[in-house]
């Protein structure tokens, strides 16, 4: 189980965003929608955390977790992550725009890591056993072939 929770490297896709400040936090929650449709998709019990600035990196103005439940562990483990950065990091890169005043303004940077792959996994093999095999779900059908893993 340790070994799932924390390996040293694996693969996931990260979503990253450059918006205009005024439409930063309505990507932000297109993104948060985004990985939950992926969430709901493969049938998992999930929940999102809205994070407290205790919790997040100071880089950030707002950070969602999703933390899937693992059967097996019985707790939740983070799977995605969302933030809005604001400017802080397109400050760093230069990344600017000149707003219709003319006036030089520093572009939005937002980040979220689709899912986690290794976790997903594992919460999947727990949480879909039966007495014959593994149940997929819906989603997988097509790409596994069959809608069960059987022992």
């Amino acid at each position: 189980m340790r070994g799932l929770n924390r390996v040293h490297q694996f693969e996931k896709v990260e979503i990253v965003q450059l918006v205009h400040p005024a439409k930063s936090y309505d990507a932000l929650e297109e993104m948060v929608t985004h990985v939950e449709k992926l969430l709901v998709s493969l049938e998992l019990p999930y929940r999102i955390l809205r994070l407290c600035g205790g919790d997040m990196s100071f880089t950030s103005a707002l950070t969602y977790d999703f933390e899937v439940y693992s059967a097996a562990q019985e707790r939740w483990l983070e799977v995605s992550s969302t933030s809005n950065f604001e400017g802080y990091q397109t400050n760093r890169m230069k990344i600017r725009f000149k707003d219709e005043n003319g006036k030089t303004q520093l572009v939005h940077s937002l980040n979220g890591s689709s899912l986690a792959l290794p976790r997903i996994v594992a919460c999947l093999l727990e949480n879909n056993q039966t007495e014959t095999g593994i149940r997929l779900p819906k989603v997988l059908h097509s790409y596994f072939g069959k809608e069960t893993i059987n022992k």
